[in-house]
């Protein structure tokens, strides 16, 4: 309601002054305020409640402003008072997420954790990315929004995150020692460059884990960084630089040196595309004392005849620098733009392959391959069965094994378990939640090659949207298969209607001749007293009860085909009772039958023909099922705005647990018996009943027997117009 109003004025009140006038009588009256002063208005309420609309009223406001600067252009972006963590590559930054996490929670928002890999950041060995991973998830852990950008310039991608999410106070951690971090203190004078509207907390760090991680560091550069690997890079570059002034050698009678210096640059080029920085720089240095040695004059000595070479020199090492950084930095930024395309690429093969898919085999065997061909693991889908029960899955060779019991787990609390969740992080397999719109659809199961890329903020994300992606399309063809049966089911329904509606209008015709002619006999065989009117009285009755199922098939036909047409007037329950007795005279007459109804019982606005067929239906159902000589009885009683009828009897009652089964259509008490009937009675009952805005439903007597109830709802009879005296005459 706050949302689509156009304009929100806050009344701001104490809650003091507000208790006050509440005392004093002018909000409620004064017992009232006591009342309401001793059970909600109480001052922490009206305290909460303040701070609510204190909230509401800036969050307003503060959409407004954002909208006004955008549509003027304001450079200065709104904010709101959320906090951004900038997670670094430094020990202790743990501690810098739980000072935000405390912060965030003493200020009431929300908070952001942010990574920013820059090229210099992206050759750390592995036990610090994997410090780094760990950091961010603790900070999802405790709440944050967090988040992992491939950028060249880390203050600048902060800035820019801060203003995309409005986001007004950044946090950033000093350690006590800057030698090892040097570019801690830069980092945040920039961002108080960059950002000066923006809050800036500068807090202490705990440098108790600097001696672990610096053992773990270690031991990871042990790990990937062999002294083969580090130096492969470097070598490479002195062998370029070598083979540069091989090729060049022969060339110097036939150029100038400036133009064999564009050789050198080019090696430079080259060096910085392939292996980066580091080499880059080294073969500018390299490049420039073999320029000096092999090509100045004096040749093969590092003196210089013409000082201008010195500057040749140095013009040669600045541009040898400047091209392999900017070499490098585009090097690294091709190298992200093409792990976004691989993903998105992935993404989009995966939903195109998913929206084709018409059965579940079909989704299983397309989310089962485009996971492991995006993500290098080995998966498998874990589909429930109809009681929601994970089936152990058929061995197959290449398949993961899954431990059903987590999976179960997985399922049925809608929650991930295993590698990299706060459930069995020591698993061997990460087990994700297929969630669907609906309702949990399956469950994905992981072996990863490597498990540190399942714990990559990106990769993780990108994992969950392919589950999400197959959760949607396992939904889809579900409910295709649910459409296409319901088709099915609709179209034999009408084929069924129609065949029902046929035969019963060509049965009617020959049953009320039947009927017609039984009667006319059985009067002239009683008056000439022929022992032959006992059985033509059976006939007569089996031919009115085939009459009354013809008309139930008929109208069941008719009811289905173009529902319910309702002739309402107003009408005494005892009138209906009395017309579905008399049509049931011969079968009632084995059966006692009590009438409980009370003559100040009000009229009912109904379809007289509609409702005396459900009293019909119900009690030729009585004296179907009930062995003669149990009562049968008719009871009715108003209740607010309704009037309840029920139709009982003595009977052995309804089968436990199907009571309103009986409701549908040719569904019976007992599937063998004795009973004629093709089980119409109660589904006819039921349209009737909810066609007037009533319910109707089954049940067994405490005492014995089954009972029937129906409601109808009562209207206000118009008023009885009376008669004007005739005037008198003289």
């Amino acid at each position: 309601m706050f949302d689509v109003a156009d304009e929100v004025v806050l009344v701001d009140l104490p809650p003091d002054d507000l208790l006050q006038r509440l005392k004093e009588g002018k909000v409620y009256l004064p017992d009232q305020a006591e009342r309401a002063i001793e059970n909600f208005f109480r001052k922490g309420n009206l305290i909460a409640l303040r701070e609510l609309a204190l909230r509401r009223t800036a969050d307003q406001v503060d959409d407004e402003m954002q909208s006004y600067r955008q549509q003027v252009g304001d450079s200065a972006q709104p904010t709101r008072e959320a906090l951004l963590a900038c997670v670094g590559p430094d020990p202790g930054a743990d501690t810098l997420v739980r000072i935000a996490s405390r912060l965030a929670g003493k200020l009431g928002c929300e908070w952001h954790a942010l990574y920013v890999e820059t090229p210099a950041l992206q050759r750390l060995p592995g036990a610090r990315r994997q410090a780094i991973l760990d950091i961010l998830k603790l900070a999802q852990e405790l709440g944050a929004h967090t988040a992992t950008l491939a950028a060249t310039d880390a203050p600048l991608a902060v800035v820019a995150y801060a203003h995309q999410h409005r986001l007004a106070q950044l946090v950033v951690g000093r350690s006590r020692s800057s030698r090892r971090f040097p570019w801690q203190r830069p980092f945040a004078e920039r961002l108080g460059r960059l950002a000066p509207e923006l809050d800036l907390l500068v807090t202490a760090r705990n440098d108790a884990p600097r001696r672990a991680v610096r053992q773990e560091t270690a031991r990871g550069d042990k790990e990937q960084g062999s002294p083969a690997s580090l130096l492969r890079g470097y070598v490479a570059a002195l062998l370029i630089s070598l083979g540069t002034t091989l090729a060049a050698t022969p060339l110097l009678p036939y150029f100038d040196l400036a133009n064999i210096v564009m050789l050198f640059l080019l090696a430079v080029v080259g060096t910085a595309v392939k292996y980066g920085r580091g080499p880059a720089v080294l073969a500018a240095v390299a490049n420039v004392a073999a320029f000096d040695l092999f090509f100045v004059p004096p040749r093969f000595s590092f003196a210089v005849h013409d000082w201008q070479y010195l500057l040749t020199f140095i013009v040669m090492l600045i541009v040898g620098l400047i091209v392999g950084q900017l070499t490098a930095r585009f090097r690294y930024q091709a190298h992200v733009a093409s792990a976004r395309e691989q993903r998105t690429r992935h993404l989009y093969e995966m939903a195109r392959e998913l929206s084709g898919a018409l059965v579940v085999e079909q989704v299983v065997e397309i989310g089962e391959r485009c996971v492991e061909a995006s993500f290098r693991v080995k998966a498998r889908l874990l589909l429930p069965d109809e009681h929601d029960r994970l089936p152990p899955p058929p061995v197959q060779p290449g398949r993961p094994k899954a431990d059903l019991s987590i999976a179960q787990w997985c399922f049925d609390r809608n929650a991930p378990a295993g590698i990299g969740t706060d459930t069995l992080p020591a698993a061997s397999r990460l087990y994700l939640p297929l969630k669907a719109p609906m309702r949990t659809r399956g469950v994905l199961v992981l072996a990863p090659e490597r498990q540190r890329w399942l714990l990559i903020p990106e990769q993780r994300r990108l994992l969950d949207t392919f589950a999400a992606l197959i959760a949607i399309a396992l939904e889809r063809v579900h409910f295709v298969t649910v459409a296409r049966d319901t088709l099915v089911k609709m179209e034999s329904e009408r084929q069924r209607n129609s065949l029902l509606a046929a035969l019963s209008h060509d049965l009617r015709t020959p049953l009320t001749a039947l009927i017609g002619l039984a009667e006319t006999l059985a009067l002239e065989l009683t008056a000439e007293q022929s022992p032959h009117s006992e059985p033509l009285t059976a006939i007569h009755q089996q031919a009115v009860r085939m009459a009354l199922l013809v008309n139930n098939l008929l109208d069941m036909a008719k009811l289905q085909a173009g529902g319910v047409r309702l002739r309402k007037d107003w009408q005494s329950l005892e009138e209906l009772v009395g017309a579905a007795v008399r049509t049931l005279e011969l079968p009632l007459r084995a059966h006692p039958l009590r009438l409980e109804l009370d003559p100040r019982l009000p009229l009912v606005n109904c379809d007289a023909v509609l409702v005396e067929r459900v009293l019909a239906n119900l009690l030729e159902n009585a004296t179907k099922y009930t062995p003669p000589g149990a009562v049968i009885g008719v009871t009715a009683s108003t209740e607010a705005d309704r009037l309840i009828i029920e139709v009982w009897d003595e009977g052995p009652g309804l089968p436990t647990g199907r009571e309103q089964v009986l409701f549908e259509k040719f569904t019976r008490g007992h599937a063998e018996s004795a009973a004629p009937g093709v089980g119409l009675g109660l589904a006819i009952c039921r349209v009737i009943i909810e066609a007037h805005g009533g319910e109707i439903h089954a049940a067994n007597r405490a005492s014995g027997g089954a009972c029937f109830t129906f409601t109808l709802p009562l209207e206000t009879p118009p008023p009885i117009e009376e008669a004007e005296d005739a005037p008198e005459t003289s």
